[in-house]
């Protein structure tokens, strides 16, 4: 079973990449972030003609993520149960579901924007929330996984230069506390093959050369619990579809399961 996340930054304007990714990659099992739609605008039709059932959570603007499956959704639960709001609504960034043998979640972490912003406070929240929400599903024999773009690079290794990002988001203290008390609750890090260079970044900014020097972070991650990591088989970056005209700012991450 293939699964793998993938901050698409936009649905719309990524579907022809997107559908022939599916095709190519032979994934089960897509995680989607920032599908920047409304459920109208979703192509659900056109996915469904690839293969693929959705579960969607999406209003629009800036936010929004899915679920796509060709071996079934089940149980869908849509947004983080009793997760904060942020100016009185709660966004759009979470998605769950069971998809054939194993349970999986689509997030997609708040920003935070500025460590003084209130977005940071509320990302903080936020991860508090999701730390509560998933701690059934992770304790389950059934092989489970949370995979998204988290916004925090979990290490210093996880940036390309760690001093240009001191007191900023992504990489303080707090953040990676977060994680650590997610990882708590029975879940471990697949850390995926980068296929070039010696770290697996996966996001990369558009501005300045950032791809092409390899000026990365990892911030798209794989959080299983213990069945879901004694099946993994394989775990890689697809850098790939980083390149070229048109591309998402992230590249997708791809996990192999035997079960």
């Amino acid at each position: 079973m293939r699964i793998a996340t993938w901050n698409v930054n936009s649905i719309t304007a990524r579907l022809p990449r997107l559908l022939a990714w599916l095709e190519s990659s032979g994934t089960d099992v897509l995680c989607l972030q920032e599908t920047k739609c409304t459920l109208e605008q979703f192509p659900a039709e056109a996915l469904r003609e690839a293969g693929y059932e959705s579960a969607v959570n999406a209003t629009g603007r800036w936010n929004g993520v899915a679920l796509l499956s060709r071996v079934g959704l089940a149980d869908v639960v849509t947004g983080l149960p009793d997760g904060p709001d942020y100016e009185g609504v709660q966004e759009p960034r979470a998605v769950s579901a069971t998809c054939g043998p194993a349970r999986v979640w689509s997030v997609y972490v708040p920003n935070g924007r500025e460590v003084a912003h209130d977005h940071y406070a509320y990302k903080l929240r936020w991860l508090e929330a999701l730390q509560k929400a998933v701690a059934a599903d992770a304790a389950k024999a059934l092989p489970f996984a949370v995979l998204g773009d988290f916004n925090i690079a979990p290490t210093d290794e996880d940036v390309w230069d760690p001093a240009l990002f001191v007191g900023a988001t992504h990489v303080t203290p707090a953040e990676r506390a977060a994680l650590a008390a997610l990882r708590e609750e029975g879940l471990s890090d697949v850390v995926p093959r980068p296929l070039k260079y010696d770290h697996p970044y996966t996001y990369w900014d558009y501005r300045q050369l950032s791809f092409p020097k390899n000026k990365g972070m990892r911030i798209d991650l794989v959080y299983g619990n213990a069945p879901f990591a004694a099946a993994v088989k394989d775990s890689y970056v697809d850098r790939e579809e980083r390149k070229g005209k048109g591309a998402s700012d992230h590249a997708p991450v791809v996990v192999d399961l035997d079960v």
